[in-house]
């Protein structure tokens, strides 16, 4: 029997368990971008490159980075940890290849490594630490960006019909907690409870 690093669940000879693979997967899929996003606070918004500002010494050039995020979260470190991760993962399933070659492409090496997810959570010892080390770049960056935003969820198509009696169409979604919705096609406004029903009960089939 083996079982999941992570949770220690039964996995039927795999790494991680479903719940756990899932979650890497989406995580490969999110460091990319969420290092876009540090990369973007790097330089502090409204002041320019070697710009004097005032402080508490005496005043001199401001450095065009934000050098407590540079503290924080190294972007080029996060590139060569996924690259590092990339490279051992072709050793161990293609002994015979060549390492990839540099520079480290922080995308490209996510991009991968989630391609070869199946045979690495089924052959790859190494998969725990992947998982951990993954989490802990995330985090990471998440001191600096915060928390993923809120996805919207799609209600269906707009039902509200306008003076020539044909039916806008567009589609209508919300953020999770969002009572009030207003369609951005037509400007029609659902805000009440009787609103919402009415919208949810006028959806073609396919969509309810």
């Amino acid at each position: 029997m083996t079982a999941c690093e992570i949770c220690g669940e039964e996995t039927a000879g795999r790494y991680l368990c479903q719940r756990h693979t899932v979650q890497l997967a989406e995580r490969l899929d999110e460091l990319p971008k969420v290092y876009d996003e540090v990369g973007q606070c790097l330089v502090p918004r409204g002041h320019g490159w070697g710009e004097i500002v005032a402080t508490r010494g005496a005043a001199g050039p401001r450095s065009p980075l934000d050098e407590d995020v540079l503290d924080t979260v190294n972007v080029t470190r996060a590139a060569e940890v996924m690259r590092l991760w990339r490279v051992d993962v072709q050793r161990e399933r293609w002994p015979q290849h060549s390492p990839p070659p540099p520079p480290a492409d922080l995308a490209a090496d996510c991009r991968w490594l989630g391609m070869e997810l199946d045979w690495i959570v089924q052959h790859y010892p190494g998969t725990g630490d992947l998982f951990r080390e993954a989490a802990e770049l995330e985090s990471q960056a998440r001191t600096i960006v915060g928390d993923p935003a809120p996805r919207p969820q799609r209600l269906g198509t707009c039902v509200a019909v306008d003076s020539d009696g044909v039916v806008c169409g567009a589609v209508i979604s919300r953020l999770p907690g969002q009572t009030r919705l207003t369609c951005r096609w037509c400007s029609y406004t659902y805000e009440s409870e009787g609103d919402l029903l009415l919208l949810l009960h006028f959806q073609p089939k396919e969509a309810a």
